[in-house]
């Protein structure tokens, strides 16, 4: 049984939604998931202890990727959460209408992977709250589960 950990910003909802379905289906495979709101989590030593750090944050922007406020924060964090070695991956709702979709999702594995995280998983980019997204999630979550 592997020990997960989810970590998301959410600013309507919609990113924290994809935690919970993301999580039922880790959970319903039976491993535990720990999720936690980017703005209850203390960055220090984060990752130390869990098999995966999914990480999810919604975004927007014209010119450049804006992350929702509480995970920027956040991100500007990274390299005290033990992300060396660590199992990364990404997850985000997104709109289709700005240049940038779900573009969080590259600066959160780009960060990962430059203080040493493997990314296990191509980055879940959704519209909305992922609710008709039943397929996407599961896809998804069998990467996650292939690399536990």
């Amino acid at each position: 049984m592997a020990n997960v950990l989810m970590v998301f910003g959410s600013t309507t909802g919609n990113t924290e939604s994809i935690a919970h379905l993301v999580e039922k289906k880790i959970t319903q495979a039976g491993h535990t998931v720990t999720v936690l709101n980017c703005a209850d989590a203390n960055p220090e030593h984060l990752a130390k202890g869990y098999d995966a750090v999914l990480m999810g944050c919604s975004a927007w922007g014209e010119e450049d990727v804006e992350m929702q406020d509480d995970f920027a924060d956040f991100f500007e964090s990274f390299d005290k959460m033990d992300l060396n070695g660590a199992k990364v991956t990404s997850f985000a709702s997104g709109d289709k209408e700005y240049p940038h979709f779900c573009g969080a999702c590259d600066l959160i594995v780009d960060r990962a992977r430059e203080l040493g995280a493997e990314i296990i998983a191509d980055s879940l980019k959704l519209e909305g709250d992922g609710s008709s997204d039943d397929d996407e999630i599961q896809a998804y979550v069998d990467e996650v589960l292939k690399a536990l």
